[in-house]
């Protein structure tokens, strides 16, 4: 059994990320103006919307107890409104994100962190709910939630990293007709990202994909014997001349980034890319203009 000591400072290294990137995040989000969202909107009403088994953390008073009387599980009725106010997040925490092609400049893990609590700061600001969907593999979420309790739970959740060298993005915890946002570099297999577009906007829900890299994975000005490697050191390749592969490694980013732009259009999302060398704010207003278009 851990000792008091070391559950202490287990408890101290765990919360010691939080309080700096709740700061920034807090930051950022006051450099871009509240707009009108959630129930605010006209038109939304207090409609029953669906049931959806209960979470840890529902207050009693909403849980419907004729329809979970009906099974073992308890069941919450969620309304029109509340699900119309729901932005689910999925941040790519992986080792490829954990890159940084300098000390001067942050890691893009870092940097769609910081984007994610800076907008889920505005949009409970602005009296809605925000969740985070886990990745497929971890399967890890939180669902949606108002307050700013949410807003620590979400800062504690983007603090853990996944073992894996890419992110693929999990669909659990998506309301219908709710929205979402991924922020990834988008370098690994296209397919389940598309998939899991594709079925979510079958669902209703509208959002945004946010595109994060470095400066050299933009750029790639590698010349000479390089030697390529995977965030985990899983895969390896070594070159004498890099600088000959600069175009084709820039041809097959621009083709990934049409395929995204293309799935942005056919599910009626929207696409950019965020590059970490440049300044923070204008793609978290991207995103909040984003999000109230697809309202």
């Amino acid at each position: 059994m851990s000792s008091a000591a070391d559950l202490r400072s287990g408890a101290e290294a765990l919360a010691a990320p939080l309080p700096p990137l709740l700061a920034s995040a807090e930051q950022l989000a006051a450099s871009v103006a509240l707009g009108q969202h959630g129930r605010r909107r006209a038109g939304i009403g207090d409609s029953f919307w669906q049931y959806r088994p209960s979470h840890q953390g529902d207050p009693g008073h909403r849980i419907d107890w004729r329809r979970s009387g009906k099974t073992d599980q308890t069941f919450v009725a969620d309304k029109e409104w509340q699900i119309a106010q729901s932005v689910t997040l999925w941040v790519d925490r992986s080792a490829a994100m954990r890159h940084a092609s300098s000390n001067r400049l942050p890691q893009k893990a870092e940097r769609a962190r910081l984007l994610a609590l800076a907008l889920a700061s505005l949009m409970i600001r602005g009296g809605e709910r925000v969740g985070l969907t886990g990745s497929t593999a971890s399967g890890r979420g939180l669902p949606p939630r108002p307050g700013e309790t949410q807003l620590t739970r979400l800062a504690q959740a983007l603090t853990e990293e996944e073992a894996e060298d890419y992110g693929l993005p999990g669909h659990e915890g998506l309301p219908p007709h709710s929205r979402s946002v991924f922020l990834s570099d988008f370098l690994a297999d296209p397919g389940p990202v598309e998939a899991a577009v594709t079925r979510a906007a079958d669902q209703g829900i509208r959002g945004a994909l946010l595109q994060v890299l470095d400066p050299e994975e933009q750029s790639f000005p590698f010349r000479g014997r390089t030697l390529f490697e995977s965030g985990t050191g899983a895969l390896r390749h070594e070159t004498l001349k890099a600088d000959a592969l600069r175009q084709r490694y820039l041809d097959r980013l621009a083709e990934r980034q049409d395929r995204l732009a293309a799935l942005a259009r056919l599910t009626g999302w929207l696409f950019t890319t965020h590059v970490t060398s440049e300044p923070a704010a204008p793609a978290l207003l991207w995103l909040y203009t984003a999000l109230d278009q697809r309202a």
